[in-house]
């Protein structure tokens, strides 16, 4: 296998939680990144996955120097990416762009389209002269499947689909090798999503894209990841092939997201079983010690609080699961979408 183009190594990001108006006391940590490791490929595309609050967005704002971390390294075709400033920083933006959740709110509604796709070029001017601006912003469009004379229509003009679209042709105008998908279609119409993912799958062919795919829908992930990443407040807690996850799940946490996959098949509907966590998903500014699935977990011990499981594989999987009890549980096929 190739070289990772990105490696991310314990990486940490904790929020303060302040007391007082004008003498603000530090009374806790919120934990919303603690301990993330992973490595991502060129062509690849790694899904993370796990309900909301669990680190998913937070993960996303730290990798694109949006938050600064707490700790941990981040290193970019072996450059520490935490290290650049000034020039190297706006430099290393042209390779790593990101698609946001809302189309509603990630497009500027006082800008016409051909502005919103073309201010890459203002910032970064020698990837395009304002000679040719005009005419790659057209084939930015053309190439996300809207219509090039559509450049001075505004975001209001445009259905949920067609400006996430916009997004996409965004984020695609520095040619860029590696692009952070936050939840890019969580906000869309089922029938939009599949149109959407599709248009990611075939622009990775041709451009030759890395993606950082999150979301909370398992189908949708399973469609278009190579490798998947579950986290649980705040921590991976299992990783693996997309086949390794979803046909082999190993950790309680990622079998019960499993059995919660509706199933189309009504003959098929009755033959799973469904796995009932009990309980709320504990603070992020009071994790629990150990295990932090243990308080939500059927097979929890005295082990799983007093030792934290490692992220490894262990002799009854073939890839990391961080459970001391890990063990393979078959399901049925979850749908993509």
């Amino acid at each position: 296998m190739s070289q990772p183009i990105l490696q991310v190594k314990d990486l940490v990001k904790h929020f303060p939680i302040t007391r007082g108006v004008v003498f603000q006391k530090t009374v806790g940590q919120v934990h919303a990144v603690d301990g993330v490791s992973f490595d991502l490929h060129p062509g690849e595309t790694l899904g993370v996955v796990g309900e909301s609050g669990c680190g998913k967005s937070t993960l996303a704002q730290v990798l694109m120097r949006l938050e600064p971390p707490t700790s941990g390294t981040v290193t970019f075709d072996g450059e520490d990416l935490f290290a650049k400033s000034g020039a190297a920083l706006k430099a290393w933006r042209r390779d790593m762009q990101v698609v946001l959740q809302d189309p509603y709110t990630s497009l500027n509604p006082r800008k016409t389209v051909g502005d919103i796709v073309g201010e890459p070029f203002e910032i970064h001017p020698e990837v395009a002269p304002k000679g040719e601006r005009r005419r790659k912003v057209q084939e930015l469009l053309d190439v996300v499947g809207l219509n090039p004379e559509h450049i001075r229509r505004y975001p209001h003009q445009f259905s949920g689909g067609q400006r996430q679209r916009i997004g996409i042709a965004r984020a695609l105008a520095l040619r860029p090798r590696v692009i952070v998908c936050d939840e890019p279609v969580s906000a869309l119409d089922v029938s939009i999503q599949a149109q959407v993912m599709n248009l990611l799958g075939e622009l990775q062919t041709e451009f030759g894209l890395s993606y950082i795919f999150i979301a909370h829908d398992l189908g949708v992930v399973r469609h278009l990841s190579d490798r998947v990443a579950v986290m649980y407040l705040g921590k991976i807690v299992e990783t693996g092939t997309s086949e390794e996850i979803y046909e082999r799940a190993t950790h309680p946490y990622t079998q019960a997201l499993l059995s919660s996959v509706p199933v189309p098949d009504p003959a098929a509907r009755g033959k799973r079983e469904t796995i009932r966590l009990t309980g709320d998903v504990p603070s992020p500014a009071a994790p629990p010690s150990g295990c932090r699935f243990r308080t939500r977990c059927p097979k929890a011990t005295d082990l799983c609080a007093e030792q934290e499981p490692a992220l490894a594989a262990g002799p009854a999987s073939d890839h990391p699961s961080a459970c001391h009890y890990a063990e393979v549980y078959r399901t049925l096929p979850v749908p993509s979408r």
